[in-house]
């Protein structure tokens, strides 16, 4: 049986690092890159003695998050202690939530090629991160790192309601949108901030009965989640119909490979002895805690896509890509204040603005120039006072220096030429000297009217109005 007759089931554990300055239950910093174990104090290295105190804004965050998504947020959750052994958990236990996490039952929708699909989301809960082990294979050695010991965590767990890894990966971007715009995550998954579990089972079409789960632990790539997803799922199916059996374990993806090996048999949650945390009070909310928090949700990536196709008319595309980071998409309304063809600015932002950005460096927020100066730049090129290609040539004078356009134009003295009188001149003699070739034209060749366009920018240097140009040749060879 071919692998088209199985269905995969697929869902996501992901676990998101919160945007907070400090760890979860101490003061310590959560910035990446400090020199080993320099982010630590007796807390977060689990010292006998030592209490954790919550950090309220992880709180907010994990409302913040589960609003967003349209779970409950319940007004009682529980700490709880999640017990093993491994050198990079000081204190032998995790600090998290079990049976009463603090969101339940919510949504994200996401695209696919049939069209909208809503993918439910079991639970979000809160917890620590335990450290990093660096395993130095010529050293003979494992070294432990204790800087992300305590850092704080949401775990957002799907239901499996996913079915091939490209519905996994395209869920995994629709959730990193919704936290980057909820300020709640940085999106970073090469610095370890964004991190997921691929829990994968298949079942032969027809079935209602789910196949044997196996997780695949710790992907930090959309590609790599697509390509581990693939792999496990053809693995799967051909250990099925050689006669097999999906044992449910633990994997990991090898990306030099392109394949998944066993870790450990899976465990399941009685394994690790969860029981509430006793230094910890259950977490209690109020309505106006919650109601707090919702009132400063901003727009998410999906509204604010809909609001762009229909407030600004751009095709469902355009509004993807610049609705893709909230700072980008903040950076066109305010420039789209100034500048109504929007159709036209679109394309400066997906051209040129997001060209610069990404060989020169830097972001939206670091930008150099003004949305009036850009706006105005715009109208220079659409009024025909400069052409389109020297209107680009500004931009990037812009971009590196910030000045104004009309300083840039005027310095290199690209103003375009829209005097009638002017071009009428250089047409004339430019069809003066082209005689033969405007008899051709008249005898049907067409084609060769682009000859004459180019002769006359040519003798203007590039500074004739094009649409002035082409009126005028036009009227002249009796068009």
């Amino acid at each position: 049986m071919p692998l088209s007759d199985f269905q995969p089931v697929i869902g996501l554990e992901v676990h998101a690092q919160q945007l907070t300055h400090t760890k979860i239950f101490c003061t310590c910093a959560t910035s990446f890159g400090a020199a080993p174990n320099h982010n630590t104090c007796p807390v977060c290295l689990g010292m006998p003695g030592v209490l954790p105190v919550l950090n309220a804004k992880v709180v907010e965050f994990a409302i913040r998050t589960g609003l967003a998504l349209g779970c409950t947020i319940k007004k009682t959750s529980v700490w709880s202690r999640k017990n093993y052994f491994y050198p990079d958990l000081p204190k032998g236990y995790q600090i998290t939530q079990f049976d009463q996490p603090i969101c339940e039952w919510g949504q994200l929708t996401i695209d696919t090629p049939e069209g909208e699909k809503v993918i439910r989301v079991r639970r979000i809960h809160m917890e620590e991160d335990a450290g990093k082990s660096v395993h130095d294979a010529s050293a003979a050695e494992s070294l432990v790192d204790l800087n992300r010991a305590g850092v704080p965590l949401l775990e957002i767990v799907s239901e499996p309601d996913l079915r091939g890894a490209d519905e996994a990966v395209e869920y995994l971007k629709a959730l990193r949108d919704v936290l980057v715009y909820l300020g709640v995550n940085d999106g970073n998954m090469e610095e370890g901030s964004l991190r997921c579990d691929v829990n994968v089972s298949v079942m032969r079409k027809g079935s209602t009965e789910y196949g044997q789960r196996v997780e695949l632990k710790n992907i930090n790539s959309f590609r790599f989640i697509k390509q581990a997803t693939e792999y496990e799922i053809s693995r799967q199916v051909d250990l099925l119909e050689s006669g097999g059996k999906v044992e449910q374990e633990t994997r990991l993806y090898d990306p030099n490979k392109g394949v998944t090996r066993s870790m450990r048999s899976k465990e399941e949650a009685h394994d690790y002895r969860y029981f509430p945390e006793p230094d910890l009070p259950p977490l209690h909310l109020t309505d106006a805690q919650i109601d707090e928090v919702a009132k400063s949700l901003p727009e998410l990536p999906r509204a604010k896509v809909s609001r762009f196709t229909s407030q600004y008319g751009l095709p469902a595309y355009d509004a993807k890509i610049l609705c893709a980071e909230r700072p980008l998409a903040d950076y066109f309304e305010a420039v789209a204040q100034h500048f109504k063809d929007y159709k036209r600015l679109s394309n400066w932002f997906l051209g040129e603005l997001l060209r610069l950005l990404k060989e020169e460096g830097g972001s939206v927020t670091t930008l150099r120039f003004t949305t009036v100066q850009f706006a105005n730049l715009l109208t220079a090129v659409e009024k025909g006072s400069i052409s389109a290609n020297a209107g680009k040539d500004v931009f990037g004078e812009m971009f590196r220096t910030g000045k104004d356009p009309e300083a840039i134009i005027a310095e290199k003295g690209l103003a375009q030429v829209s005097d009638t009188g002017a071009i009428e001149a250089v047409v004339d003699e430019v069809l003066a000297k082209n005689a033969g070739e405007v008899e051709k034209y008249k005898g049907g060749k067409k084609h060769i009217f682009g000859f004459f366009v180019g002769q006359v920018m040519r003798a203007m240097k590039g500074k004739g109005n094009p649409a002035l140009v082409n009126e005028l040749l036009k009227k002249k060879l009796g068009e």
